[in-house]
């Protein structure tokens, strides 16, 4: 604690550490992604170890064991990313208290989503697991997120900047794109792209479970653009600007949705959607944060002492 005090740590340096933490969770989503398209999912055919006698992937497993590996020794550097983070908010003066959950959020978020994915392989790459390891890295970056944003806001309570309606209808959007994340990993887990040739499906018709997830994209699409008018409408302009990037993500993802779909499924547009599915999540989540505020907090008035207080007048 004595080197923390010593070399404190800037906010610009802990704010472009929670940033590259945030940026390197979503790279190992779509490292993951290779991981799957390439169908070397079963690359390292158990967890911990990448087989029985190894820790390490070995040249008998080839390129499929590589790419397995390599996503693995990945995890380790976005949890160092992770450590460091928490490292310099316990540095940082003066001490924001409020930044170390979600710091230590992230930190223990990523070894569970690594145990999740662990169970992946020990299950033979079973579809509902693999949907819920896609959705503990989301939900890993959601906490990098708001990391993120809370290190650039003052400590003061959060202030409302639009009515609460439209802060039902923000919060509504955000369950909106959560079920479209869920539903998604449904379409892919019937999907060809299973992670490796004799992996399992989940049973679901893909042609329809693709029409309920476009259905919801729909639904997501025209709750973002009410907020866009909404926003508008009540002259919150930072709001409707979050709103109108968040119809533009979802615009793009959905190309790249219906392309692959059209295209019987490319890998690298698979790729590509897994991106675009972390960006929609980001750029719901600064819809939601942009509906607050918050303010400096008010120094606390000292007491005036004895000595320097006028008497009262007779």
């Amino acid at each position: 604690m004595k080197a923390s005090v010593r070399f404190p740590v800037s906010e610009t340096l802990l704010r472009r550490l929670a940033y590259a933490s945030l940026v390197a969770n979503v790279a190992i989503v779509v490292t993951g992604g290779a991981v799957r398209l390439t169908a070397s999912g079963l690359g390292c055919p158990t967890w911990p170890r990448c087989t029985d006698e190894s820790y390490t992937a070995t040249p008998e497993m080839g390129v499929h064991g590589v790419i397995e590996f390599g996503n693995r020794l990945l995890a380790f550097a976005v949890g160092a990313i992770a450590l460091a983070v928490v490292l310099a908010v316990l540095a940082h003066r003066p001490r924001r208290r409020r930044l170390l959950p979600l710091a230590v959020a992230v930190l223990f978020g990523i070894p569970a989503q690594a145990v999740v994915g662990g169970i992946t392989v020990l299950t033979n790459l079973n579809p509902w697991v693999v949907g819920l390891h896609f959705l503990a890295s989301m939900a890993v970056i959601a906490a990098a997120y708001a990391l993120w944003r809370r290190i650039t806001e003052p400590d003061g309570p959060a202030v409302p900047v639009v009515p609460g309606p439209l802060r039902a209808l923000a919060a509504l959007t955000t369950a909106v794109s959560a079920s479209v994340l869920v539903v998604g990993t449904w379409v892919t887990g019937s999907g060809p792209h299973a992670g490796d040739g004799g992996a399992a499906r989940n049973g679901l018709d893909p042609e329809q479970i693709s029409q309920v997830h476009a259905d919801v994209v729909f639904l997501l699409i025209g709750l973002s653009v009410a907020l866009v008018f909404a926003f508008r409408a009540v002259g919150a302009a930072g709001p409707a600007r979050a709103a109108l990037v968040l119809v533009a993500v979802e615009l793009g993802q959905g190309v790249i949705g219906f392309v692959q779909y059209l295209t019987d499924l490319p890998a690298f547009l698979v790729g590509a959607h897994m991106l675009g599915s972390c960006l929609v999540l980001l750029a719901t989540l600064s819809v939601l944060w942009s509906t607050r505020e918050r303010r400096p907090v008010e120094p606390t008035p000292q007491p005036t002492p004895a000595a320097d207080r006028v008497p009262a007048a007779a």
